[in-house]
């Protein structure tokens, strides 16, 4: 599973970031590992634009195959953005892989690792 950082203020993040998120995404997905091609974080602060407690969003979009699954929070800090839109992604990545099984007919997780 191949996951994609990008950041929109460079000024807030760096290797460590990355690699933190990195961690906390193929931990999250470690189940869905042999199924997702790859994951794409969007981190991004939009305290100029928004004066609440909830300026900092991670975005995810896994891919399986062809199709792709899309979560995302908003929090106070990257760390509550980046925990919670994985773990969203990991129940909606569940449920759609539960769905494919069932159109497909299949037990195994999503399209097959062959059609990717």
């Amino acid at each position: 599973m191949q996951i994609l950082v990008n950041c929109s203020d460079p000024l807030c993040c760096d290797e460590n970031l990355f690699q933190r998120v990195e961690g906390v995404i193929a931990g999250t997905l470690e189940r869905f590992s042999n199924r997702v091609a790859r994951v794409e974080v969007n981190l991004s602060d939009v305290s100029d634009l928004n004066h609440g407690n909830s300026d900092k969003i991670c975005s995810l979009e896994a891919w399986v195959g062809a199709e792709s699954v899309v979560a995302s929070h908003e929090a106070a800090t990257l760390t509550e953005a980046i925990h919670d839109a994985a773990s969203k992604l990991e129940r909606l990545l569940a449920r759609a892989i539960e769905q494919w099984d069932a159109a497909l007919g299949n037990r195994q997780v999503g399209p097959s690792p062959a059609s990717r």
